[in-house]
């Protein structure tokens, strides 16, 4: 990326998901009144005055408490965004004032010798003001001051920090990526296997189920083609679903699948497929994606007969019968790369036209093999088949009442869409209009 970098640090709780959501005027990142809350790195694009840069929101660097594994990982993501910013926003808290964490990570900063701005959040009383003095103490300078919750400083602040980026470099547009949403049960190894695609720790791996809160982009490429990886939080039932936290993380998860193109839905090999896993994939179905079932921790698994575990897949999943499976190990690397190639695959299946007269000569058939059922006195006719759209690839069909169209029907001109020109891992959409609908609309 030729965008500058800016990295918001500060200890928990200090407001840098506040401030992050503020500078890019969205709810991206998930802001909870809870130490901790953020613990990958989230980005996301901001324009200010004409400049654009990145701004990415790290986890918080704790010093105490009792995850000591998760809170070392968190400190290495915090040190790799430091590392890859061109710019550092340092955080603190103007109502706890100035605390060890806060010298803490003023150390850690003072070694990178990056670039930074010092800035007091929660700064909405005169008497916080009057004791703006204490974080002299870290050498910074002057802080600058905010209040992200109330909106308050947030201009200010972005002139500053436009004020302080190396100067711009020409970017190049990158090209149009395969978008990927991995998604799960908790603790099926879906940030595990987005650092082993990756090559490197982008995500926090750790033994506790829902470490991953919000949903996260990793850009790779792959034989020439680029791809997206999005890693998203732990889907469980929808009752055990807690308020606060996990709410959204399921509200961003849903949001990953409806910007993806592909949804690769990623199960236990020890535990096998389950009602939530069915769950899932139908929200994927509903939502029109390209489908990869990755069977995960292959390398565990008590009988691993790839032939008997597909069929056995198949006949649970017998609504999606389009849906590919692959079977893989994030752990040692096993079959990893045929995610990438499986995907390849679906998304060309997703771009795919099929000429109007290929189109016609198999709607045809399709009428003539299977004459439309009528309701009663009333006959369901169709008139024309015409393909509108690709990603999903999308069949228009007119017909005297779109009312009429049983699913059964639905169900039958997909197969034989299916069985003429493939579409083998993605949906597809069938929209059924009435004669004249489109006339009528423009008249009104």
């Amino acid at each position: 990326m030729n965008k500058a970098r800016v990295a918001i640090v500060g200890r928990p709780n200090v407001g840098k998901s506040t401030l992050f959501n503020r500078m890019l005027g969205t709810r991206q990142a998930i802001v909870e009144d809870l130490p901790g809350t953020t613990r990958d790195r989230i980005r996301a694009d901001v324009t200010w005055e004409g400049r654009e840069f990145v701004v990415v929101d790290a986890g918080g660097l704790e010093t105490e408490g009792r995850l000591a594994g998760l809170r070392q990982k968190i400190r290495e993501q915090v040190e790799r965004s430091i590392a890859e910013a061109d710019l550092v926003l340092f955080l603190v808290d103007a109502r706890d004032g100035l605390l060890p964490g806060d010298l803490d990570v003023a150390d850690l900063l003072r070694r990178t010798e990056k670039p930074l701005i010092l800035v007091a959040n929660k700064v909405e009383t005169a008497a916080q003001r009057r004791e703006l003095h204490q974080f002299h103490e870290l050498g910074l300078g002057e802080p600058e001051t905010i209040s992200a919750y109330h909106g308050k400083g947030i201009d200010d602040l972005l002139d500053t920090i436009v004020e302080n980026l190396p100067p711009a470099v020409e970017e190049v547009p990158e090209p149009e990526a395969i978008k990927i949403a991995i998604v799960g049960r908790p603790n099926v190894g879906k940030s595990l296997l987005t650092n082993t695609l990756l090559g490197e720790e982008r995500q926090i791996v750790h033994e506790i189920p829902g470490t991953t809160r919000d949903t996260v982009d990793s850009v790779l490429m792959y034989n020439g083609e680029t791809i997206t990886l999005i890693d998203t939080a732990g889907i469980r039932r929808r009752g055990k679903i807690e308020p606060g936290v996990e709410k959204y993380s399921w509200a961003r998860t849903e949001q990953a699948i409806e910007r993806a193109d592909i949804g690769l839905l990623l199960i236990d090999a020890v535990e096998g497929l389950t009602s939530q896993d069915l769950h899932i994939l139908g929200y994927i179905q509903k939502a029109h994606k390209g489908a990869i079932l990755g069977v995960n921790k292959w390398d565990l698994a008590e009988y691993p007969d790839t032939t008997a575990w597909a069929s056995l897949i198949r006949q649970k999943v017998k609504f999606m019968p389009y849906m590919e499976i692959v079977f893989v190990s994030a752990m040692t690397g096993y079959g990893v790369d045929s995610i990438l190639t499986t995907a390849k695959r679906v998304y060309a299946q997703r771009q795919r036209r099929i000429s109007d007269t290929a189109l016609d000569r198999v709607f045809r058939e399709a009428l003539a093999a299977h004459p439309p059922p009528s309701r009663g006195h009333l006959r369901l006719k169709f008139f024309k088949a015409i393909q509108t759209d690709v990603n999903p690839p999308t069949f228009t069909f007119i017909v005297n009442r779109a009312s009429l169209v049983h699913f059964t029907y639905r169900r039958y001109l997909e197969n034989m869409l299916r069985k003429s020109f493939g579409f083998q891992g993605t949906a597809i959409r069938l929209v059924f209009k009435s004669k004249g609908e489109d006339d009528n609309k423009r008249k009104r």
